[in-house]
Formats: structure tokens, C-alpha cells, sequence
């Protein structure tokens, strides 16, 4: 005979939610924003007007407003739109990646940490702290440094990077949970601890978590880009902001604005997604502490 499993009650964020249909303010804008950004990165090579190998040693390094070439040439002559449009698909997926995958492990570690009892919680937290307690690029330049270079060493560096902070939000939100009438009576029931923490947990959880990993986009982005221009991310001559950044180098004291372009790519797009997360924060009701 299987055992009924409650559901979970409304949950204060849940009825603040229902209280406020309609998109908050600062909401739709980032939102909007990410959306165009993912199209754009989605539909590059048909917004593209060159390949992302198309180069000319006689338009080497060409200024902005250049015939054929609204934003210039880079130092091997190939346009610097048709690139920054090419590289958006690396560059994203070198952000948003990591951030699914940390956030699918981070959830369940903070689950099994919070319903597991006392020596798992433990043992699972400081193993993560170990992870926690590096400064995030330098562990992400240690992974990858073990790895060959390329969008696989960015995604599972970033990875790593990314899940201690997405499981230390899930397990204090399971730690506030944890002690709830609809979990004992969930227990009482029969209930198994799969069974439990799928069915009533998670739907508490997932909600802060997402607004929580959707903040990590921009951070994700910029670190995938450093990997990039050091050396340890999707290399030459594959098409990625924070390669290009590395490539124009070189441009640096004479087309400054050409060898600015990646970066300035790479800042608005951290901040759409940065403003994105907070948003997301505000609307799903995140507490400070959790963050």
C-alpha cells in the first residue's frame, strides 16, 4: 500500500508571491535583457556579417566606423562585431553552465546536509568549507589547470567554484524548515527521506536557490573570461570575450577603445544578470542571511 506524502503548506514566500501576481518593478527589465542577450547569442552566426576566422593582414586593427566594419578589426584584421557576436555563445555558456550544474549538486548537498542528521550534516559542510575557504578564481585556476583548456575546463572549474555557495543556501533554508509541523507529520505518515525531501523540501528550497544561482550568471561570466585570458578556458582562435580580451593586448596603447570592446562586453552583461539575480532576490523574498 503506498503511504500518502503531504504536501507542504504555503510557505510565507509562496503567499507573498500570490500576493504579487503582476512582474516586480525591477524585474522585467533584466529580465528582458538576459532574454536579448541569450537570442542574440542564440541567432550569432546569422547576425554575424563576417566568420569568426575571416581576417585580412591589410585591414589589420581598423578604428570604429571603418567601411565593412562598424566596430573595427582586431590585430589579424577579422571584425570585431562578427566576433564579440560569435563569442557570446562561449562566453554565456561558460557562465550559465557552470551555474545549472553547481546548482543541481549544490541543492542536493544542502538537502542531504539538512535532513541527513547530525554526522552527515557535518561531514558534509566541512568538506565544502575546505572549498569555500579558497578565493573563487584562484581554486578555479587550480582546477583548470589540471585539465586541457578549453569550454569543459571552464564548466567543471566553475562548477566546483560555484556548488559550496549554492549548498550553503539550500541547507539554511532545510535548517529552517527542518523542524516544521508538515515534515513530522510527513515522517509520522511514512514517509521516506527521498520522499520527504523531493516532495516537500525541495519545493520550499528551489525557489531561493534559483533566485540565489541566478545572481552567480554575471560572477560565472567574468570568471570564465579570466580563464580565458589566461589561458585555461576556450583558446585561440575559437571566438570568446575573455580571448579576445587577451588578443587584443597588444592594441592596448595604440586602438585602446578596440582592446576595451571584450571588456566592456563582459561588464554589461555581468550586470544584466547581477541585476537579474537581485531582482529575482526581492521578488522571491531571499533573506539577508542567505546570501
Amino acid at each position: 500500500m503506498a503511504v500518502p506524502v503531504l504536501d507542504p503548506p504555503l510557505t510565507a514566500t509562496a503567499l507573498g508571491g500570490r500576493r504579487r501576481r503582476r512582474p516586480a518593478a525591477g524585474l522585467a527589465v533584466p529580465a528582458a535583457l538576459a532574454a536579448l542577450l541569450l537570442l542574440v547569442a542564440a541567432a550569432a552566426p546569422l547576425l554575424a556579417p563576417y566568420g569568426a576566422a575571416d581576417g585580412s593582414l591589410t585591414g589589420r586593427l581598423l578604428p570604429f566606423g571603418s567601411p565593412g566594419h562598424p566596430l573595427g578589426t582586431d590585430g589579424q584584421g577579422r571584425d570585431l562585431l562578427s566576433r564579440l557576436l560569435l563569442g557570446a555563445r562561449a562566453s554565456l555558456a561558460g557562465g550559465l553552465l557552470p551555474v545549472l550544474a553547481a546548482t543541481a549538486l549544490g541543492t542536493a548537498l544542502g538537502i542531504a546536509a539538512g535532513l541527513g542528521g547530525r554526522v552527515v550534516e557535518q561531514a558534509l559542510l566541512r568538506s565544502l568549507d575546505v572549498l569555500y575557504a579558497f578565493p573563487g578564481i584562484l581554486l578555479a585556476i587550480a582546477v583548470a589547470t589540471v585539465l586541457e583548456p578549453g569550454l569543459a575546463a571552464t564548466v567543471l572549474s566553475l562548477s566546483v567554484v560555484l556548488t559550496p555557495a549554492v549548498a550553503r543556501v539550500a541547507h539554511s533554508e532545510v535548517r529552517r524548515v527542518r523542524g516544521a509541523d508538515f515534515l513530522a507529520a510527513a515522517e509520522v505518515s511514512g514517509a521516506g527521506r527521498g520522499a520527504i525531501a523531493l516532495r516537500q523540501v525541495l519545493p520550499v528550497v528551489a525557489p531561493v536557490v534559483l533566485a540565489y544561482a541566478s545572481s552567480l550568471v554575471g560572477l560565472a561570466v567574468v570568471y570564465a573570461a579570466g580563464l580565458s585570458f589566461l589561458g585555461l578556458g576556450v583558446a585561440p582562435p575559437a571566438a570568446e570575450w575573455g580571448a579576445m580580451l587577451d588578443e587584443l593586448r597588444p592594441a592596448l596603447l595604440t586602438r585602446p577603445e578596440l582592446a576595451v570592446l571584450p571588456a566592456l562586453v563582459i561588464l554589461g552583461v555581468s550586470v544584466v544578470f547581477n541585476a537579474l539575480g537581485e531582482a529575482l532576490r526581492r521578488r522571491v523574498g531571499v533573506r539577508e542571511d542567505v546570501r
